[in-house]
């Protein structure tokens, strides 16, 4: 489940832009070069334009440009690399959503098989939305089920489903971000802390094995004889 936002310092977001440089560098042979290129040429730009005597005016305005293009270049090769290592890796697609901006209650492999298949449950203002990672058919039928399970507190929310692959009729997980940002606003944020609620209560009740119980775990008669009030 989403947690409320906390306000972090400024030298933990410098703390966390060194860690994300620290990771892209490592996994995208291009980002360094890219980087460079952001830096230098508007600089170099800058320069040239205060040489040729159009003011010095230029240079906060070379800074602020610079700076930018930085922020452009790491913010798309550190979402590449992102997607490069999660693809394939069970659970990434929770923790693409956990991580998203916005009002996203998520909850990972909320139906599982001991195969790694898993669906996820996310809960926005588009509504309900379920994220399945592993083999198509036994995700199929978790969701068929996680679905039945949801009709019951869901109401009228809508409900999205996505199978996370490279098949066909698949979601590619490059295109989980924008897929979802483009869904409907269709709850308030009222609407989405109730559901929240509801849902958070059906989950939280634990569910009877089917089927009849196996001998070795029922209890005797003697058991059943001690247990009657006298």
């Amino acid at each position: 489940m989403a947690k409320p936002q906390e306000k972090v310092s400024f030298r933990e977001r410098l703390k966390q832009i060194g860690q994300v440089f620290a990771f892209t560098a490592k996994q995208d042979k291009w980002f360094l070069p890219l980087l460079a290129a952001a830096v230098l040429i508007p600089l170099s730009l800058t320069v040239l334009v205060v040489l040729l005597g159009l003011g010095w005016v230029w240079i906060p305005i070379g800074i602020m440009v610079t700076l930018l293009a930085v922020l452009i270049v790491l913010n798309l090769r550190s979402n590449s690399a992102m997607m490069n290592v999660a693809e394939g890796q069970p659970g990434a697609a929770a923790q693409i959503m956990e991580n998203m901006r916005g009002d996203w209650r998520v909850r990972p492999a909320a139906s599982s098989t001991t195969q790694f298949d898993m669906v996820h449950v996310v809960i926005g203002r588009p509504g309900v939305i379920l994220l399945g990672e592993g083999q198509t058919q036994r995700v199929r039928t978790l969701m068929g089920q996680e679905k039945r399970r949801l009709a019951k507190v869901i109401g009228n929310a809508p409900l999205y489903d996505y199978m996370i692959g490279s098949g066909e009729g698949e979601l590619s997980i490059r295109k989980l971000r924008t897929t979802v940002m483009k869904l409907p606003r269709n709850l308030t944020g009222k609407d989405v802390n109730a559901l929240d609620k509801r849902l958070g209560a059906l989950m939280a009740r634990p569910q009877m094995p089917k089927g009849a119980i196996p001998k070795s775990m029922r209890p005797s008669k003697g058991q059943f004889r001690q247990q009657r009030p006298r």
